[in-house]
């Protein structure tokens, strides 16, 4: 493993894998590992296997219409009065069966399975009903025994406001969204909750009562906050000890502090603000100063995130946000593990789980500075690869 400056990287080490589990990692392998089997990775660049910690990878059908609409010059209004913007996902979801999401998902998690991704979050939120968030969930659970991967899942039935309660979120708030998390913990299929606070989505009292029942079934939370515009999803998500807030382009420093205080990960989404044509940069300068963990992840979504790549991620976020090619990788490892609320993934030690990545680079920060290039040269996924 190649030296580099404040990588934390071991020259020439080794590491040691008992079943699932690291059982050492160093330099001088001790004699007791002598008759094991080995692998020579032969000075490879080896790291913790990459981990998406932000997508919304269950959904039906595509948003591909609207983009070449766009570029057309179809404004919001007509692509909305065509049946398009969320609208559109919302009712391909909802028609689709169980199946059919598992189907189409597949092909979005192979690509970041092959890129050495061993761990993905995959919310609800584009059923909007109980039916169909449900539904989603199972699926997004079934992907984990169909590949080589974990999934985390994430209940946000507090997305967007359906058309059925068009100016009536409150309504659909406890109507639908409480009954619907009480319904998918009680399966089993949470494990964390999460809402979009934003001036077109649900306001901080509205997500202040689904974080609330959240907190009462114990389940963590996380939120979209900040994105657009600034109307206090960072500080209430700080209030509730959030695991992360995500996107956060509009937050101030205050908000940084309290993210600082209440131990919140920053997970910043450039696939996003990318598609978007964004120009309010996150806070990045603040993060560093207050000692705020930074996470990167795909946002992996049809309408402004259509990303399925972590690598391409890490570049964007080194290239639109500034981060250094250090504060990427582990913006996709330890600290996306940490967004998720997990200690037993993320850094190569002894206890953790054996989920590696082996990359044919001669320096890490070739991970961040390609365009279009998987270096990937084996994925180990708990001592197996």
């Amino acid at each position: 493993m190649p030296v580099a400056g404040g990588y934390g990287l071991i020259n020439t080490g080794a590491v040691a894998i008992r079943d699932d589990l690291i059982d050492w990692v160093g330099t001088d392998v001790p004699a007791k590992y002598a008759d094991w089997p080995s692998e020579d990775m032969n000075g490879r660049l080896i790291t913790p296997a990459l981990i998406d910690c932000h997508t919304h990878l269950i959904f039906g059908g595509n948003r591909a219409r609207e983009f070449e609409m766009r570029l057309n010059g179809a404004t919001y209004e007509d692509i909305a009065r065509a049946g398009g913007g969320i609208v559109s996902t919302v009712t391909a979801t909802r028609m689709a069966t169980e199946d059919d999401l598992i189907r189409s998902a597949l092909p979005r998690l192979d690509a970041l399975i092959a890129e050495g991704v061993s761990l993905v979050e995959i919310k609800s939120g584009y059923g909007l009903d109980t039916d169909t968030e449900l539904r989603m969930l199972r699926a997004a659970r079934a992907l984990g025994s169909l590949r080589d991967v974990r999934i985390r899942t994430s209940f946000l039935g507090a997305h967007a406001v359906p058309a059925k309660y068009t100016n009536r979120p409150d309504a659909y708030i406890r109507e639908v969204c409480l009954p619907t998390l009480r319904a998918a913990h009680a399966e089993g299929l949470v494990d964390a909750v999460d809402g979009f606070c934003e001036g077109i989505a649900f306001d901080t009292a509205q997500m202040g009562r689904v974080f609330d029942m959240a907190k009462a079934l114990g389940l963590p939370v996380k939120l979209h906050a900040e994105q657009l515009s600034h109307i206090g999803g960072t500080a209430l998500a700080a209030q509730y000890g959030a695991l992360s807030a995500d996107h956060i382009e509009y937050a101030t420093a205050a908000d940084v502090q309290a993210m600082a205080a209440a131990g919140t990960v920053a997970v910043l989404l450039p696939g996003a603000f990318y598609t978007l044509h964004e120009t309010q940069m996150p806070p990045v300068a603040a993060l560093r100063e207050h000692g705020v963990p930074i996470a990167l992840a795909t946002d992996c979504n049809p309408g402004s995130s259509p990303l399925a790549s972590l690598l391409l991620t890490m570049n964007m976020g080194c290239t639109l946000f500034r981060l250094t090619p250090q504060e990427a990788l582990a913006a996709v490892t330890c600290h996306a593990a940490q967004a998720l609320g997990l200690v037993d993934t993320g850094r190569i030690m002894r206890g953790l789980r054996a989920d590696l990545a082996v990359w044919d680079v001669a320096e890490p920060a070739e991970l961040a500075y390609r365009i279009g290039f998987n270096p990937l040269h084996k994925r180990i996924f708990g001592g197996e690869g």
